[in-house]
Order: C-alpha cells, then sequence, then structure tokens
C-alpha cells in the first residue's frame, strides 16, 4: 500500500486547523494571515520560476492588475460577489501574462528579471498618470458581498479568510501536483542545460512560458485576494518595491516544498508587523537585519532549516 504524501497531508492538517483558528485569533492576526498568504500565493508562483533559474522582478505588475481588475469591476459594473471577483482578477492576469509570455520566453537570467521589473514599472506610471483609475491616491473596493447579499463586517472578515486559506491551499496542492508532472519536473533541467532539454525534445520557451503565466495567475488572485480585503487599492501595488519584497519572501522561503512560500511570508509579516509597532522609526532596519541574518545562517531559506532538523531527528 502506497504511503499518503506528506505534503498533501500537512496542507490538508494546515487547512482545517487555519480555519478552526479563525473563530480565535483577534482581527490583527486575521488581517495579518489573509495578507500573509496573499504574499505566499505570489511567491509560489516565483518558486516555480526560481527553480528554473528565473527571478522575475515585475510579479507587482500581474499583483496590481488584479487587484485593479476587482475594483473597476466592483465600482464601475457593480459586481461584488466575493467568489466571482477573485476568479476576475486571475482572469485578467493570466491573459496578460500569455501576452507577455511570448516575447518574456526569450530571454534569460538578468534581461529576464529587468524586462519583466520594465512592464511592471510602465503600468505603475500609467496608474499615476490616469485620474480615472485614482492616480496616486488610488480608491476604495466597495464591500463584497454575497450572492448579492451583504453580510456584516465580522462576517465579511471571516468570510474573506476563509476563502483566503482555501485559496492558498488549494492552489499549493495544484502547484505541488503541477511539480510532480513531467513538464514541472523539467524546471531544474532548464536552469542546468537547455540545449540537453531540447534534445529531449521538448522546447524550453514552451515550459517558461507556461512557468510565467502561472505565476502570472497566482499573482493575480493574490492581488484580488488582498484588495478585497484591505478595501483600497494604489498604484504602490504595482510599484518595484512591492516586486522585490516578493522576489525576498521567496529567498526567505527556499524552494524545497510548495509550503515554503506561506511560511516564510508568515516570518515576513511578523517581523514586519511587531518592529512597526515597538520601533516604528527603525522598523526598516530591524526588519533588514533580521532577515539578513536568516539568509545568512540558513542560506537554503528555511525550509532547508526544517528539513535539516528532520534529518538529524
Amino acid at each position: 500500500m502506497r504511503a499518503p504524501d506528506r505534503t498533501v497531508v500537512a496542507l490538508v492538517m494546515a487547512f482545517v486547523v487555519l480555519v478552526a483558528a479563525g473563530f480565535f485569533l483577534p482581527s490583527w492576526a486575521v488581517s495579518l494571515l489573509v495578507v500573509s498568504l496573499a504574499r505566499g500565493i505570489v511567491a509560489l508562483g516565483l518558486m516555480v520560476q526560481f527553480r528554473s533559474g528565473l527571478v522575475s522582478f515585475g510579479q507587482a505588475l500581474f499583483f496590481a492588475v488584479g487587484g485593479y481588475a476587482v475594483g473597476l469591476i466592483a465600482l464601475k459594473l457593480r459586481v461584488t460577489d466575493v467568489i466571482l471577483l477573485p476568479l476576475v482578477g486571475v482572469a485578467a492576469a493570466t491573459l496578460l501574462g500569455v501576452a507577455l509570455g511570448f516575447l518574456m520566453r526569450r530571454y534569460r537570467e538578468i534581461f529576464f528579471a529587468m524586462l519583466s521589473l520594465g512592464f511592471s514599472m510602465l503600468f505603475y506610471g500609467l496608474l499615476v498618470k490616469t485620474e480615472t483609475l485614482g492616480s496616486t491616491d488610488g480608491f476604495n473596493v466597495p464591500t463584497p458581498t454575497v450572492f448579492g447579499l451583504r453580510l456584516s463586517v465580522l462576517a465579511t472578515r471571516t468570510l474573506l479568510y476563509d476563502l483566503t486559506v482555501a485559496s492558498a491551499v488549494g492552489v499549493a496542492l495544484g502547484v505541488h501536483w503541477y511539480l510532480g508532472t513531467i513538464l514541472g519536473r523539467l524546471d531544474t533541467a532548464l536552469r542546468d542545460n537547455e540545449v540537453r532539454v531540447e534534445y529531449l525534445g521538448y522546447a524550453p520557451a514552451r515550459v517558461i512560458h507556461v512557468q510565467y503565466v502561472l505565476g502570472a495567475a497566482l499573482a493575480g488572485g493574490a492581488g484580488a485576494l488582498t484588495a478585497l480585503a484591505v478595501g483600497h487599492i494604489d498604484p504602490s501595488m504595482a510599484y518595484w518595491t512591492t516586486s522585490g519584497e516578493l522576489v525576498f519572501v521567496t529567498i526567505l522561503s527556499g524552494t524545497g516544498s510548495v509550503i515554503a512560500p506561506f511560511l516564510g511570508s508568515l516570518v515576513f509579516g511578523l517581523i514586519q508587523t511587531f518592529a512597526l509597532q515597538y520601533a516604528p522609526s527603525i522598523w526598516q532596519m530591524i526588519l533588514g537585519v533580521a532577515l539578513l541574518a536568516i539568509i545568512l545562517y540558513f542560506p537554503g531559506g528555511l525550509w532547508s532549516a526544517l528539513e535539516r532538523s528532520r534529518v538529524r531527528a
């Protein structure tokens, strides 16, 4: 009898624990978890690209596209259903990812990173200069509803929390399955030697295109969930610092498991929150020192430290 997949078991257990914890956690902890899980979803897409040797410094582009798509649909068309809106964000980012992917798949290394950053900053400039999109101030997202029914603030927050947890676990399971397929197993081969991948009969450009679209879809969905949870969107969602933060979380997490991006995102969020609360004047320095120490002592990411502890045990 085949042993159960430990990653699948861990994700199912995490889903049960997080949903149950949502009834007891204070509101600030629920908000922290929502933002951290959404950021982890973006980092999950970046992790797939990292495994192929690609680093995207423009993932904030799709994060912002998902958020703005939700805001505009809700504001202009009065579509506020909490189940439908994240799908709109995913669809908008996926379509853009498919289009840009035909260009991005031609580049590697620093050229891939800088070109992705360029697209993100172009979108940021468009948002800042366009008054109908809120310019530098952005705009508020209407309160989401469920099948046309408006819920209380507490019920809405709980629903968004449960939806984010379910989305995070669902995409983690999906990416875990993808990494087990032939296409997913080509990522390390692409990083090591693209020529040999071509000799095997696979087109590296197509594999990279798929990975790029996958990262775009995940970032778009995360942007939509963040916009609904925060209730406001602005051009900073597309700024280069947002992309840098997402890349930093991915490096902090490691690429050993689909659980790693969520672990790294939660650690990042906790350090950022408490540093900002107790030392608001130097919180960025504290955050930088703490994360630098983690990277120095665990160069393979936090997940590598957990794996070493498990092996020793």
